[in-house]
């Protein structure tokens, strides 16, 4: 940090500001500063000073990095975003952004008739059909417990990211190399849409980071019974590695604590899940049981 940065508190709150936006961006996208030093072509090195409030970056490298973490620019350099404690609100305000005249008028409607207490519950039920999505971090156990459960309810499985790797023709990791976070988001966009229209009733796991894209979390939550799989930080890391799956944070020293900040950063949107089933300590035949009365539980409405 350079001799008047030093001196000036007004722009060193600001950079420290700066800097947190940048780490919960990073951490809910699920990307480890290695992963985003490659993405953006910014330094590791560099990510570590600017996170930590010692960068001053020019607009050209903080562009760099909003591409990379597919964030808005704006809201990154302004931090003018939705406040934190009101993240429930994104999704809702992504939606509306994409409405016509039309679509808005209708949406303020229906809006007053919830605020008036005629909202058609019946009608939120229906459209989620017979469909249960288990939504968390890799490694609470969303795709073993997921087929289980599918076996018990008799009901297709589907593991979205799976559908993403066969329309792109490669694996996460690659279409992330390769193609990047934006182009991952809209196939995972995709997979959930055709799900939808294609099974009243389904078993979905979805990846962890789902809930970092508002517009394909609130149809999610609009369109599926939602359960959130939790597990301690610990027992994440070590299902993870047992199942040799070291993305997004292989190779990488402080692999836990970016763990807990992801959860951190995500654990707002995770709580918006209709029910959720804690496997912490648990077998994978105790937490089926848990899981079994959650999603049997929201099926009978």
């Amino acid at each position: 940090m350079s001799e008047k940065q030093t001196e000036d508190p007004a722009l060193r709150e600001y950079l420290s500001g700066l800097g947190e936006r940048v780490r919960q961006a990073r951490a809910k996208r699920g990307m480890a500063r290695r992963i985003l030093a490659r993405d953006s072509g910014v330094s590791e090195r560099y990510l570590a000073q600017l996170e930590g409030g010692s960068g001053n970056p020019t607009v050209a490298v903080l562009r760099q990095i909003a591409e990379a973490v597919d964030y808005p620019l704006t809201e990154l350099v302004t931090g003018d975003g939705v406040p934190e404690t009101a993240s429930e609100l994104v999704p809702l305000i992504a939606r509306l952004r994409g409405f016509g005249p039309e679509q808005l008028t209708q949406a303020k409607l229906a809006l007053d008739r919830i605020g008036n207490g005629k909202g058609a519950v019946g009608d939120v039920e229906a459209a989620k059909a017979k469909r249960i999505a288990l939504i968390g971090l890799r490694g609470a156990g969303k795709s073993t417990l997921g087929r289980h459960l599918a076996m018990r309810l008799k009901a297709p499985f589907v593991e979205l990211n799976r559908l993403v790797e066969r329309d792109y023709g490669g694996s996460i990791g690659e279409i992330l190399a390769l193609s990047g976070q934006p182009a991952f988001r809209r196939l995972e966009r995709r997979a959930l849409e055709s799900t939808i229209a294609d099974s009243d009733t389904a078993i979905i796991a979805t990846g962890g980071g789902i809930v970092s894209e508002p517009a394909t979390f609130q149809l999610l939550l609009d369109r599926c019974h939602t359960i959130w799989i939790q597990a301690q930080p610990e027992e994440h890391m070590n299902r993870v590695i047992a199942q040799g799956d070291f993305r997004p944070m292989a190779r990488n020293d402080e692999a836990m604590e970016d763990l807990k900040a992801i959860l951190a950063a995500r654990e707002s949107a995770y709580c918006q899940a209709d029910a959720s089933v804690d496997t912490s300590g648990s077998s994978v035949e105790d937490s089926l049981i848990l899981l079994e009365e959650a999603a049997r539980s929201l099926l009978r409405g």
